[in-house]
Order: structure tokens, then sequence, then C-alpha cells
């Protein structure tokens, strides 16, 4: 009771419009009934837990989509462990000041934002989408702005098994993406036009390109470098499925692909941080293949959001490459690891 009164009041007094519930059973009346902007949820309460809240409010289409941060005291690490898989945004650990409580809030509020956008699939949305993105994100990007480049007919853009460099978005003109095959015949695969992005596969798998690309009549294209590309891609899933949106102009099987090569770049980049840590303090501790490193420290080395990086934690648990135990990450399948980051 006194942490809802506190609570209440701090978000009170930064302005915030502030409901309460006593219990988890009123508080999914409260958030169906009010539909908030956000959910700050205490996972020890009586009647019905945080988590039968998060489950019964991600079961309702209206509230699925609202953020929801979970309140867990710092010695409780199993239970933001477990929010985390089961959906939630973020968690605070008890006791917190002020400040940290009104981030948490702010964060999250800036990224839902983010998420009610409808951004269109040409020149301008792409442009909007990123300025949103590095406006409410913690997302540090190479370029305030992305060059808009002419580029005159005939003009290869990159050839088969040349190391992917770039993201290209095509502001005017076609662009074409082929094979030569062993006859020495050009397979054309793809042409694209205003409002495609070209080259962004090779990066999500991780490969050099597999087709060449050569500007099929004059073009405008937006060039995004590789490594702004890869973490709007997989710094958050959530701004991810946003991107993936505009790359596959709303065609649903290659969405589901694009969130497929997604996911498995969050995926190969965990796994070599896990690596890299590993290899670079085995000798330091004779071989221990426990690492002691938190979270919010491994998410920065990894470059993704501790959200993230928490979920693909519990997928490595899950398939026994990896144990939890007391704040430690054991390593259990070092070669499939490293295997994964290859």
């Amino acid at each position: 009771m006194e942490v809802r009164e506190n609570t209440a009041e701090i978000l009170e007094l930064a302005g915030y419009k502030v409901f309460t519930a006593e219990n988890g059973k009123v508080g999914v009346e409260v958030a169906i009934d009010e539909k908030p902007d956000l959910i700050v949820c205490d996972i020890m309460m009586p009647v019905l837990d945080g988590y039968g809240v998060l489950h019964l409010l991600s079961k309702n289409p209206e509230t699925a989509v609202i953020p929801f941060i979970f309140l867990t005291a710092k010695a409780e690490k199993s239970d933001y462990q477990k929010g985390m898989e089961m959906g939630a945004d973020g968690y605070i650990a008890k006791p917190f000041d002020d400040t940290e409580l009104l981030n948490a809030i702010e964060t999250r509020l800036k990224k839902a934002d983010i998420l009610k956008q409808t951004f269109s699939q040409d020149h301008s949305g792409v442009s909007e989408f990123i300025s949103s993105v590095r406006a409410n994100t913690n997302i540090k990007l190479l370029s305030d702005t992305y060059e808009i480049v002419k580029y005159k007919r005939k003009h290869s853009l990159y050839s088969e098994d040349s190391y992917p460099r770039h993201l290209f978005f095509i502001k005017s003109g076609k662009v074409k993406t082929y094979k030569i095959n062993e006859d020495g015949k050009e397979l054309i695969i793809e042409i694209g036009s205003e409002g495609n992005f070209v080259g962004y596969t090779p990066i999500l798998e991780g490969t050099n390109y597999n087709e060449s690309a050569e500007v099929l009549e004059d073009a405008e294209l937006m060039v995004i470098p590789r490594e702004d590309f890869v973490k709007l891609i997989s710094y958050d899933s959530q701004i991810a499925g946003q991107f993936i949106k505009l790359l596959a102009k709303n065609v649903h099987e290659k969405e589901e692909r694009l969130l497929s090569l997604a996911y498995n770049s969050v995926r190969k980049r965990v796994a070599t941080g896990l690596i890299e840590i590993f290899d670079k303090f085995k000798s330091q501790d004779g071989g221990d293949t426990r690492l002691k490193i938190s979270r919010d420290d491994l998410a920065r080395i990894v470059g993704t959001a501790t959200e993230s990086l928490i979920r693909t934690l519990s997928d490595f648990k899950t398939e026994k490459l990896i144990d939890i135990e007391s704040g430690k990450i054991i390593l259990l399948k070092e070669d499939k690891l490293r295997h994964l980051s290859n």
C-alpha cells in the first residue's frame, strides 16, 4: 500500500493522471475500463499477482498493447526474468528513487509513441521513422540524416560475393537485382522501384551478397550504413517490427521471413557477446564457464535493449545452451554458442 501511494504521488507530481488499484483483480478491471497509456504493476499482490494481471491483459486486444512495467525487489532476480519472458516491457527494482521511476516511464511512453504511428512507405515515411527512433530511444545512430545519392543508369550498386556495407532505399527510379548463370546469361531476380529497400537480406543473414544489383534507370537512393540498419532491426523487437513493415511493404509472407531473420540476428549477437566475454576472461578465471555480468552491461556490449537480451537468454536457457544461477550465466554448450556466433 505504501509503495502504491508513493508511486502514485511521484507520478501525479510529474503531471501524469494516475489510477490505482488495491489488488490485481481490481487492477485488471481498471485497466480495461480506463485503457491507460502505461501500467506499473507490483508482482506480489493480494487476490491476483502481477503475473496473473499481465496474463489477463495480454489476452485482451485492447490492453495487450499497453506498455507494462513490473515492480520487483532486487533480491527477486527470477521474478523479472519470468516477467520479461511473459512479455513485460520492463521492470523497476525496489527500492527505487523518483528519477529512476520517471525515466523508466518516459522511455516506455516514447517507445509506445513510435509503435502507435503509421509511417508511409516512401522516402518521407522512412525518414520520419528513423527520426522518431533517434528522438525517442537510446539507439545511437551514425548519422543524423542519410544522404540521398543520385545514380545513373547501369551503375553497379554491389556485386555477388561482396560484403554488404549499406542498405539502399529507392526514392525514385528502378534497381534490378540479378545473377549470372553458368552460361553467362543474366537472370533477373527482382526489379525494385520507389518505396523498395535493396540489399537487406545478407545483412540480416550475416553473409555476403548472393546476387548483384544495378541501377535500371536513373535513380535517387537513400544510403543507410549497415551498422545503423543492424541497430534499428535488433535493438528492440517491437521497433524492429515497425521497420520490417516498411521493408516488407506489408507482404505477410515476406514480413514473417524478415521477422525470423531479425530474431536470428539478435541471437547471433548475443551468442557472439557471450563467447567474446568468455574468451576474454577464461585465462583469468581458470577456464570457469560462469560469467558474472549484469544484464544491462551485456545488453550494451551486444547492442540491444535489455528486454530483448533477457528474452534471448531465456531462449538459450530453454535450449540448454546456458544456465543462469545466482545472477551468473553458465555456458553449457560452448561449441553450439560458437557455431551460432559464426
